[in-house]
């Protein structure tokens, strides 16, 4: 449990219970939004559970909850996380879908002492941490949107052919995709044989995807406009599959 006084030992012994009789589930403390909550931790607790929705596809309502249990059980799971503070308690949480580990969410009373002046959570630099995967995985969806957009621009302008400029472009920027969410995102260290397979297959959904959208878009807008909301429309499906499914590693 967190030492900024939010949490009761009542709280604490109702979870330690649960554990007791359900030693392979991750018990979470969950605390309800009501009127003592401090707007800037209702916010933050808004955007950060909206965000851990569509990157995992799992609906925990306090996913920045101090009180959790767990037994001996999952004490392997919880030593392969890596991170820190609240980086560590964002990434048990990414990771829960891949190595099958269960959860549970009880109620906890909320509480929050002087408008949670106690709280040791810094605005800027913590968010960094508990959304460092997320930005990483964004900042190489950029890199490999700029290649596409701009192969494609060029292709079109050349051919004036959507699909086969669209073609040409997602297949040089999935590779470059490709190898920077492995190395740099996921960092994946299982064998490329594998993860590359399945990074082709979603590739060519993707594409397949992509250049349905995009015809469909294009006949009400300009095509490089349209370009650009079929991306950001297959951005978050994209993050999901890669993370859950290609550049999934179980613990030991």
């Amino acid at each position: 449990m967190d030492c900024d006084g939010q949490h009761s030992v009542d709280d604490a012994l109702k979870l330690s219970n649960y554990v007791e009789k359900n030693p392979d589930t991750l018990v979470l403390g969950k605390r309800l939004r009501d009127s003592t909550v401090p707007i800037r931790s209702k916010i933050g607790n808004t955007i950060t559970k909206f965000i851990y929705r569509v990157s995992t596809g799992i609906d925990i309502y306090d996913t920045q909850t101090g009180l959790r249990a767990f037994s001996n059980k999952l004490t392997n799971y919880m030593l392969s996380i890596y991170g820190n503070r609240y980086e560590y308690e964002m990434n048990v949480l990414l990771y829960l879908n891949r190595n099958n580990i269960k959860y549970k969410e009880i109620t906890i009373k909320t509480i929050y002492i002087n408008n949670n002046e106690s709280s040791h959570f810094n605005a800027i630099k913590d968010s960094f941490r508990v959304y460092r995967e997320i930005i990483r995985f964004a900042s190489s969806s950029i890199i490999s949107f700029i290649i596409d957009y701009v192969l494609y621009t060029v292709l079109f302008l050349l051919s004036k052919k959507i699909i086969l400029s669209n073609t040409v472009a997602r297949l040089i920027s999935a590779s470059v995709n490709y190898n920077l969410n492995k190395k740099m995102v996921f960092k994946y260290n299982k064998k490329e044989s594998k993860s590359l397979f399945k990074y082709i297959l979603l590739a060519v959904a993707i594409l397949i995807c992509n250049t349905f959208i995009l015809g469909i878009l294009s006949l009400f807008m300009n095509s490089l406009v349209a370009k650009i909301i079929t991306e950001i429309i297959l951005f978050f499906i994209n993050y999901f599959v890669q993370k859950n499914i290609i550049f999934m590693e179980e613990y030991e």
